[in-house]
């Protein structure tokens, strides 16, 4: 936790520039979603389940949850401490989600570098998306990395983060008796949400580490990524050049991000080569000028 707090400092100290409006992190823990807060009172009160069916998280509760998977992810990968840099990628990352069929989660979307030469990158639920020394430098270009960006926003639009809780564990959230919760784990209400959550940030924090999204939602954040590319005015065959990279294997997003060569063929069917224009060729300039 404390080296999310960390990183909320370095977003909420980012400055405006470039025309891009970089929103902020608030500091403190927003309220419990009310609808969560709801269950957990009635289950508290009367020690009986709440909810007979699962249904769906708000926005609130997402970004809630998306900020607990960040906070584990920390844990794992320092914050690269380089407000340039965070800064630069925010930009990149912030003008292609404007054109994601998701542009405003619920307190938006915010980009982070992970200190680590491992290349991975991470969406977590709520528009909290963290990316590699690694994988970055892996990227040739700010095509590139507005790529791997846009693919990583689709993920977030499509809610996939959100689709990986089983749910089993989303039924047991909504059903648990609260008395036993805060009986165990004290705290009132906010202690038996916070533990009822549990669970499910483990369930998105594996599939974002470990055995990484479907196929069909892979295939589906690529597709919304070329037209992500395209409508924002960068190369659409930029992510097809950084599956082309990744086609080695290995560890980190080889692992999780498997680029099949049948995969690789269907994104560049979605794109028409072009050479690089004078726009291109000054945005790589710029890329190269930031240090990773």
């Amino acid at each position: 936790m404390r080296r999310l707090a960390h990183f909320l400092i370095l977003m909420v100290g980012l400055p405006l520039v470039a025309g891009f409006n970089i929103p902020s992190l608030p500091l403190p823990t927003p309220p419990l979603p009310s609808q969560a807060q709801k269950a957990a009172e009635v289950v508290t009160k009367t020690g009986t389940k709440a909810v007979q069916a699962a249904r769906p998280l708000s926005e609130a509760e997402e970004y809630y949850l998306g900020r607990a998977v960040a906070a584990r992810l920390l844990a794992r990968y320092p914050l690269y401490r380089n407000p340039e840099a965070t800064l630069y990628v925010n930009q990149v990352g912030l003008a292609v989600a404007r054109k994601s069929s998701r542009p405003n989660p619920f307190r938006g979307y915010h980009f982070a570098v992970l200190d680590t030469l491992e290349p991975n990158a991470f969406a977590c639920p709520g528009g909290l998306i963290l990316v590699t020394r690694g994988l970055i430098r892996m990227c040739g270009s700010e095509d590139e990395l507005a790529a791997v960006l846009a693919h990583e926003v689709a993920h977030v639009a499509h809610k996939d983060g959100l689709n990986s809780i089983s749910q089993a564990r989303w039924s047991e959230v909504l059903t648990t008796a609260g008395t036993e919760a805060a009986r165990q784990y004290g705290g009132g209400v906010a202690g038996a949400v916070l533990n009822l959550f549990k669970g499910a940030v483990e369930d998105v924090f594996r599939t974002l580490v470990v055995t990484g999204y479907s196929r069909q939602a892979e295939e589906a954040a690529d597709r919304e990524a070329v037209s992500m590319l395209s409508r924002t005015g960068y190369q659409p065959g930029a992510l097809a050049a950084v599956l082309g990279k990744m086609s080695g294997g290995g560890g980190g997003i080889f692992r999780t991000h498997p680029p099949t060569g049948e995969r690789l063929a269907r994104v560049r069917a979605l794109t028409r080569e072009s050479p690089p224009g004078p726009k291109e060729k000054v945005r790589t300039e710029r890329f190269q000028r930031v240090k990773f």
